[in-house]
């Protein structure tokens, strides 16, 4: 008897595909668990910028693309999913699923943006930041809107590169499904 494997879907960081080696180490530990499709966000947002330079990125992304983003991840989307997104790909996650998008669970890693949201989600939600990361919510934040978190010591914002945390997060999400 096969057991189906729930879906994940990772919403990578500002770069998109570009500078994400990374992510093939989330693969291996979560493949075992789940069917993971992966969305570059500068595609979801239709940012074609060729340019690595990060703020050029997220000014494209805060005039236009993270709204972009949002139409184009709910209309890709249409059954109920579980997130796991990086900076910029969780204010998206997080927007869609306020607009509507079907989500079981939704972790994020470093999505600082999220300081800015008022509104609790519907799902399970479990955030991840580095300690000294500038634009970590404070701990009001956390405490107003009753999400779970870890906060990582001595750990920056893109920590979500580095292997002892994609380790620790990993191991946060497999033990959701225990």
């Amino acid at each position: 008897m096969s057991t189906t494997k729930q879906k994940l879907t990772i919403i990578s960081d500002l770069f998109g595909k570009t500078h994400s080696d990374w992510i093939s180490l989330y693969y291996n530990y979560l493949s075992s668990k789940f069917e993971i499709t992966y969305l570059d966000s500068k595609a979801l947002a239709e940012i074609s910028l060729e340019s690595d330079n990060q703020e050029k990125i997220h000014k494209a992304f805060i005039e236009h693309g993270i709204e972009t983003a949002v139409k184009n991840l709910i209309q890709t989307k249409t059954e109920t999913i579980n997130i796991l997104a990086f900076s910029i790909g969780g204010t998206i996650a997080w927007k869609a699923i306020l607009n509507g998008l079907k989500v079981n669970h939704f972790w994020a890693v470093s999505s600082t943006r999220l300081r800015h949201e008022t509104e609790k989600l519907k799902c399970d939600t479990t955030l991840f930041f580095g300690k000294n990361d500038a634009y970590i919510p404070n701990t009001n934040w956390f405490k107003t809107l009753h999400i779970k978190h870890h906060i990582f010591e001595g750990k920056e914002h893109a920590m979500y590169s580095e292997p002892e945390t994609i380790e620790l997060v990993c191991t946060t999400i497999l033990k959701s499904f225990d």
